[in-house]
């Protein structure tokens, strides 16, 4: 496939879109909290357990296989980000435990009184682990704020809390939330001008759009493969002078230069190759003369339908009496949220709701979705959260009629 999109043959590379439940095929529009994989994904992850199951540094033949996918790993995700070169990636368990890693890196450069800014759009992997870090050095910590009526910062939220002492801003590209595409770019500058690192959570992002690290003047950037298709398995793009710096929390015998000396202990294998099939699958909906080039073309036509049947749901859930769609819903705004639709419905528990769609082998998710801070912002907490819908490109317009054919009935009764 080149510039062109099949549903039907995208939907046939992905085993589990076929299963059914008592005869009811299942619709997953779970996928901001992990999506579902291709065959390229199982059949390298197989591969590498049958072929290549061994540690690192020998000198026999599942050695040097090991050896040789991890150095193919770390070149296909610069790649996958637009990084400059592969030691800049660092593979890890997932966004989470590797910001958890990172955050007690960075944080052997900050002193007492130092501020760190942070946001209130963001998952709480990219809040928690630098509230405690700030308590463990005595940081201040600032708050970057968005509009609860139109779901977006405004073009001063960082100059608003920005300081001569803030040392780094945690900021995510886009909300599981809201389903908020954030001006990261925007912000970063200004967060460099105020010598400031910016740590970003590319995350919700990631299965939806093209990353490019060498453009959006960031530092670190962090996103999870099983949320873009691929397996759990996270990966960490920082640059390569940073890293270099940076004190590393390691093990003596391991190596001192990056990526290795952030990557403790045995790495997943399986999980790098999990991530190589991934990135084989979204090749193939683009077109270029290199690989950075093909993933950013493809991106384009996987986000055309994408924002097609987003917009369809939207328009769909807005001719509910009393539901509240929590985020952008403009018709020529697709592009500045992800396909991710929250919203709330007077009269309905977020959870009675999911309970409800789930009878139906809809799966969705309710509550916080460990977006505890956007949810605290708009007033939610206490009311269950939201009800939240994620689409990727493998959903269908008639799957999103199922939903609201479902809702429909579950607001009759």
């Amino acid at each position: 496939m080149t510039e062109a999109f099949d549903l039907d043959a995208v939907r046939a590379q992905f085993p589990a879109l076929a299963l059914a439940d008592q005869g009811v095929r299942r619709i997953y529009f779970d996928n901001p909290a992990g999506t579902q994989v291709p065959r390229q994904v199982i059949d390298r992850t197989v591969d590498c357990l049958i072929a290549r199951n061994a540690n690192l540094g020998g000198y026999f033949a599942t050695t040097l296989a090991a050896d040789a996918l991890v150095a193919e790993a770390h070149t296909a995700l610069a790649d996958f980000y637009n990084a400059g070169a592969p030691a800049e990636i660092v593979f890890g368990q997932n966004m989470t435990t590797l910001t958890f890693h990172m955050s007690r890196c960075l944080g052997r450069r900050f002193r007492t009184g130092d501020e760190i800014v942070l946001s209130r759009m963001d998952h709480d992997a990219n809040v928690s682990p630098w509230l405690l870090l700030a308590d463990d050095l005595g940081l201040t910590v600032r708050w970057m704020d968005f509009d609860p009526e139109t779901y977006e910062f405004l073009e001063d939220a960082l100059r608003r809390v920005l300081s001569d002492r803030t040392r780094l801003v945690a900021l995510g590209l886009a909300s599981n939330c809201t389903g908020t595409v954030n001006d990261v770019k925007h912000f970063a500058r200004e967060a460099k001008a105020a010598g400031a690192l910016v740590y970003v959570d590319a995350v919700q992002f990631a299965p939806h759009y093209a990353i490019d690290v060498e453009d959006l003047g960031a530092d670190i950037l962090v996103s999870s493969a099983y949320k873009w298709f691929g397996p759990h398995q996270g990966i960490l793009w920082g640059r390569e002078e940073l890293l270099r710096e940076t004190f590393a929390y390691k093990l003596r015998p391991a190596g001192s230069e990056p990526p290795h000396k952030f990557e403790t202990g045995t790495l997943s294998h399986e999980g790098m190759a999990g991530s190589l099939g991934a990135i084989a699958y979204l090749e193939q909906f683009g077109t270029g003369a290199d690989r950075p080039a093909r993933l950013k073309s493809a991106w384009n036509v996987l986000a055309r339908h994408e924002q097609k049947i987003a917009l369809r749901l939207i328009e769909g859930l807005r001719t509910f009496k009393g539901l509240t769609i929590r985020g952008i819903t403009s018709a020529n705004a697709m592009h500045r949220r992800v396909p991710t639709v929250s919203f709330t419905l007077d009269g309905h528990h977020p959870e009675g709701l999911a309970k409800a769609f789930a009878r139906d082998n809809i799966f969705v998710w309710s509550g916080h979705n460990y977006a505890i801070e956007p949810v605290n912002r708009m007033g939610l907490m206490d009311k269950g959260g939201v009800l939240r819908v994620g689409l990727a490109h493998y959903n269908s317009e008639s799957e999103v009629d199922a939903l609201l054919s479902a809702l429909t009935r579950i607001v009759r009764n």
